[in-house]
């Protein structure tokens, strides 16, 4: 008798990417075997994501295909806090959940597609099952956001903070470096709050007691030597104590804080923080403290009420920050955020334009930023072999989001591997170099 099979469709942020592999490993464990096509499953889960309008549509349009193709549907993740939407489309579907509902899915498959308990069926990795490559992976530290900022609607699907045990964190990131795990990506909604939820309890590893903390997450990560880089770090005065630990080597020179706009007016509808000076000379501080130190943000235009002087405001900011890697976003007005109810809506004209003009005042910055590596040697970790060479990242690029570091000719590398490169070019994006 063959084993049950089940189908995967992963969705949206490295959040709900970790969430899948919770839930994959449990069926994993369970006897389930997981197939990559339509035909060869019983049965399929859709997590989706529903945090603006076209990851909707999208995560709509995949639960449509897996039904077409396959039949039996089981939904779960951010969209599934819709779930009268989804029935209404889809009255088919067997199951939904919402986001990280972990025991409801596995439960959902076990009253769809039945299994016989075989212990020789569950040979799971310590790890657990990964969807990253095996070189690296995201480390997920808490779920929810204690944050209303106006423009989202994560907590309304996610809930409040729910930040884990240090000790937890801790020995599942061992497990992932004994796995050969060069890198981790620690990801969370608000990252630098991690612990205030649980009064940053006290837990014990490696026969040290830890806080369960920002500050003793990153000094206790930084004992695995291995990359470790944080993402999603809201801009908490306390953020600026892990800078020391980044020029000492201990966790990466780089730090993604979604800084969201520039105008003190346009943060307080938001809801951010409305301190665009400050932040401006936090940034000089870090710099000071760490020259090496890479500041990826991202940035939304076109809110709700936003002038042409605002807007100016904001390239300003990006020529006084110079970040080095930066994304931006027209203003979308996702179903339920509280900002679709403020007056003077932007035109989607004016919203096109905006973006166009900040992607070309921020590709100048970027551009010079990038040259200015050239002639410099630095450690990449390698991502790919093509026929070409290798492709590999650098300290400063995230995976999937920022730029690569093309190194001609390598083919004998592999994957994971760690090489020293000289950086000989350079565009708006990526790097090229040779091996030294």
């Amino acid at each position: 008798m063959k084993d049950p099979t089940v189908g995967f469709i992963s969705l949206g942020c490295p959040k709900a990417l970790v969430d899948s592999e919770r839930i994959l490993t449990t069926l994993r464990t369970d006897g389930y075997q997981v197939v990559a096509n339509y035909d060869r499953a019983d049965l399929v889960v859709v997590n989706t994501c529903g945090f603006i309008d076209a990851a909707v549509e999208e995560s709509l349009d995949s639960i449509g295909e897996a039904i077409a193709e396959n039949g039996k549907v089981i939904v779960t993740g951010c969209l599934g806090s819709r779930e009268d939407e989804i029935r209404a489309k889809y009255p088919q579907v067997l199951s939904v959940t919402g986001a990280h509902a972990y025991d409801q899915v596995v439960a959902a498959v076990h009253d769809h597609l039945p299994i016989e308990a075989n212990p020789y069926n569950n040979l799971v990795p310590p790890q657990g099952v990964k969807l990253t490559p095996s070189h690296y992976a995201y480390l997920k530290i808490s779920e929810g956001c204690n944050h209303r900022c106006t423009f989202c609607i994560i907590p309304s699907m996610r809930g409040d903070l729910v930040s884990r045990p240090i000790d937890d964190v801790l020995v599942e990131a061992e497990k992932l470096v004994a796995a050969g795990v060069k890198e981790l990506l620690v990801v969370s909604q608000d990252t630098s709050a991690y612990g205030v939820d649980i009064k940053y309890r006290e837990s014990t590893w490696r026969g040290q007691v830890w806080k369960a903390q920002f500050y003793d997450l990153a000094r206790a990560l930084g004992e695995l030597g291995v990359w470790v880089r944080m993402h999603y770090v809201y801009p908490y005065p306390h953020v600026d104590n892990i800078v020391p630990l980044m020029a000492e080597g201990k966790v990466l020179p780089y730090l993604d804080i979604p800084f969201q706009h520039a105008s003190p007016r346009i943060l307080k509808l938001m809801k951010r923080p409305a301190a665009a000076e400050n932040n401006l000379e936090r940034i000089q501080a870090w710099r000071n403290i760490c020259p090496d130190i890479v500041i990826r943000s991202t940035f939304i235009v076109g809110f709700p009420g936003e002038t042409e002087a605002e807007f100016e405001l904001l390239l300003e900011f990006l020529t006084a920050a110079q970040l080095d890697r930066v994304g931006c976003f027209t203003y979308s007005p996702v179903k339920g955020a509280v900002a679709n109810t403020l007056a003077d809506p932007v035109s989607e004209v004016v919203k096109e334009d905006r973006l166009a003009r900040f992607m070309a005042h921020q590709a100048k910055i970027s551009t010079a930023k990038m040259k200015n590596r050239i002639g410099t040697i630095e450690q990449v970790l390698v991502d790919e072999v093509v026929a070409e060479g290798a492709v590999a990242r650098s300290r400063f690029d995230a995976p999937e989001i920022d730029g690569q570091v093309f190194i001609d000719g390598a083919t004998h590398l592999n994957v994971g591997d760690w090489v020293k490169v000289e950086i000989e070019d350079a565009d708006e994006h990526d790097l090229w170099g040779k091996l030294i």
